[in-house]
C-alpha cells in the first residue's frame, strides 16, 4: 500500500505557479501548456508514490529537481518543431533536410520582401497592375536563352501545367524506359493523368527506338515527352532516343516537344570534374520547345519549377485557371531572383551558390576542416572519450541528382568501445540543434563536405554533451 503521508509532501500547483523560475516561464511561454506540463509532472509523481516507486528521501530527491524538470519539459514543448539541422551525411542536396541552402544574401533579400510591402504584382512604370512572373522572367530567358519562362510550386507543378496546357485529352507519347517514380512516391503516369494528358507508352524499359515513337503518332497525338533519368541510370544493354533525333519527329508531324529535366542545371559541372548532366541550355539548344527543371536541386535555389521554352506554349500555360492554383508565392520569387542573378557570372555562381559550392570544393579543402575540426574535439579531452580519426570517403550529390556521381570527401570517422554506437547517435540526433550523422559498420561518419565552419562549435558541443550523458547513465 502506497505511503498516503508522502502525498502531503506534494506542492500544489498554485505554490509552483508563484516560484521565481517558472514566473520567468510564463513571461515567454503561454500559461497553459506551463499549466498542462505541472499537472503533468506532479501526475507522474502521485503514480510513482501510489506504486510505492519511492520512499521520503527519493521523492525529496525528484521534488528538489521538480521546478527544473518543468521549465525544461516546457521549453521543449514551447519550442518550434521545424527547426534547422546540421547535415553531417556528405549528402548535399539531401531531400529529408531541405534540398538547397540559401546563402545570408539570399536571405537578406527574402526579409526585406517578407517585411515591407512590394511590387509582386505592380508595375511600377506603368502603375498598373502587373505580372509576378514578369519579375524574373526576364532573367531567366537571358540566363538559357528562351523566347519565355514562367515559375511554379515544383517541377511536378510545372510538368502538370505543361501537359495540362498542351495535351489535356489527347496522347503524350514517352519511353517505358523514362516513366520514372519521383520523391514521395510520385509517379511520372500519374501526374499525366492529373494533367488530363493520355499516356502512350512506346519501346522497353531498357530499349526505345526512334521508330517506336512514329509508329505510334496519330491525329490524337498532342506532344513528345522526353524524361531525363536524373535520379537513376539503366546500364548495360540499353538505347534511348535524344532530344535531337526527337526534332524530327517533332517538325515533321507539327507537335510540340516537351522535355522534362527534373534536377535542372545551369552550368557545365564536367567543367569541374563531375559527371556532365545535360544543362538547360543544351535541352533548348537542341530543339526541345518546352523545358521544365527543379529550382531546389542542382540550380541551388529555393523549391520551385521552371517551365521556359516558346513563347506561344508559354503564354498558354500563363492562361491556364490551374496555373493560379500552384503559382509562386514572394518569398520564392525573392530568393530565386537573387539565385539566377549569380548566374550572369558563373565563377560567381560557384562561390556564392551553396549547393554549387559544395559541389565542387577541393579536397585539400575538405581536409583541412576536418583537421580543425578533429583538433577542437581533442582540445575537448573527447577523445578520451571516443576514438576519432580522418577516413577517405565519398559524397553523394543526393536530391535525385547525379546519381552515380562519387565525390571524394574526408569523414571524422567515430568509434567506442566503451558506448553503442546507437546510443550516440541518437543522443546527437537529439541535441539542440541536431546533428544528423549516418552510421556505416557499427561507426559514425562525420562527412566535411555538408558541415559549415560555423557549425564546428555546436558538434564539439553536442559530443560533449553526448560523453556526459553516456558517463553518467
Amino acid at each position: 500500500m502506497a505511503n498516503a503521508n508522502l502525498y502531503s509532501l506534494l506542492p500544489k500547483v498554485d505554490e509552483l505557479l508563484e516560484d521565481k523560475s517558472i514566473q520567468e516561464l510564463l513571461d515567454k511561454i503561454p500559461r497553459s501548456l506551463v499549466l498542462d506540463v505541472i499537472r503533468q509532472e506532479l501526475d507522474t509523481l502521485r503514480a510513482s508514490i501510489r506504486e510505492n516507486k519511492l520512499d521520503k528521501e527519493e521523492l525529496k530527491g525528484q521534488l528538489d529537481g521538480l521546478v527544473a524538470r518543468i521549465s525544461r519539459r516546457a521549453n521543449q514543448e514551447a519550442s518550434y518543431k521545424f527547426k534547422r539541422v546540421i547535415n553531417a551525411t556528405g549528402v548535399i542536396i539531401h531531400t529529408n533536410l531541405g534540398r538547397s541552402l540559401l546563402n545570408d544574401k539570399i536571405l537578406d533579400n527574402i526579409k526585406e520582401i517578407a517585411s515591407n510591402y512590394s511590387n509582386l504584382e505592380y508595375d511600377l512604370q506603368s502603375a498598373k497592375r502587373g505580372s509576378r512572373y514578369s519579375i524574373i522572367e526576364s532573367l531567366i530567358c537571358e540566363i538559357t536563352g528562351a523566347e519565355a519562362a514562367l515559375v511554379v510550386n515544383n517541377n511536378a507543378a510545372a510538368v502538370l501545367l505543361a501537359l495540362s496546357t498542351l495535351a489535356k485529352g489527347r496522347e503524350v507519347i514517352v519511353s517505358r524506359g523514362e516513366l520514372i517514380e519521383i520523391g514521395g512516391s510520385f509517379r511520372i503516369p500519374e501526374v499525366m493523368e492529373e494533367s488530363g494528358a493520355i499516356l502512350r507508352e512506346v519501346g522497353t524499359t531498357n530499349k526505345t527506338h526512334l521508330r517506336d515513337y512514329e509508329n505510334v503518332i496519330g491525329e490524337e497525338t498532342a506532344a513528345l515527352l522526353k524524361v531525363h533519368t536524373s535520379n537513376y541510370r539503366i546500364l548495360g544493354f540499353t538505347s534511348s532516343v535524344s532530344i535531337k533525333e526527337l526534332v524530327d519527329l517533332k517538325t515533321k508531324y507539327q507537335i510540340p516537344l516537351i522535355e522534362d529535366l527534373g534536377s535542372g542545371v545551369l552550368v557545365d559541372l564536367a567543367k569541374y570534374g563531375l559527371n556532365h548532366e545535360p544543362t538547360v541550355q543544351e535541352s533548348l539548344a537542341n530543339g526541345a520547345d518546352v523545358v521544365t527543371f527543379s529550382g531546389d536541386k542542382l540550380l541551388g535555389g529555393p523549391q520551385a519549377g521552371i517551365i521556359l521554352g516558346k513563347k506561344e506554349h508559354i503564354s498558354l500555360m500563363k492562361q491556364n485557371p490551374l496555373t493560379r492554383a500552384i503559382r509562386v508565392d514572394k518569398f520564392t520569387l525573392a530568393a530565386l531572383e537573387v539565385t539566377l542573378r549569380y548566374y550572369l557570372d558563373e565563377e560567381r555562381a560557384l562561390r556564392e551558390i551553396p549547393t554549387l559550392r559544395m559541389l565542387t570544393m577541393p579536397i585539400a579543402e575538405i581536409e583541412a576542416k576536418a583537421k580543425n575540426l578533429l583538433d577542437l574535439i581533442e582540445g575537448q579531452g573527447l577523445d578520451k572519450a571516443f576514438t576519432l580519426e580522418i577516413q577517405d570517403d565519398f559524397s553523394e550529390v543526393g536530391g535525385g541528382s547525379l546519381p552515380l556521381e562519387e565525390l571524394a570527401t574526408k569523414c571524422l570517422v567515430l568509434s567506442s568501445d566503451k558506448y553503442k554506437i546507437e546510443s550516440i547517435e541518437g543522443l546527437l540526433r537529439g541535441f539542440n540543434p541536431p546533428i544528423i550523422t549516418r552510421i556505416y559498420r557499427d561507426r559514425i561518419y562525420f562527412d566535411l563536405r555538408t558541415i559549415k565552419e560555423g557549425e564546428f562549435k555546436t558538434i564539439v558541443e553536442g559530443l560533449t554533451h553526448v560523453a556526459n550523458t553516456l558517463r553518467e547513465s
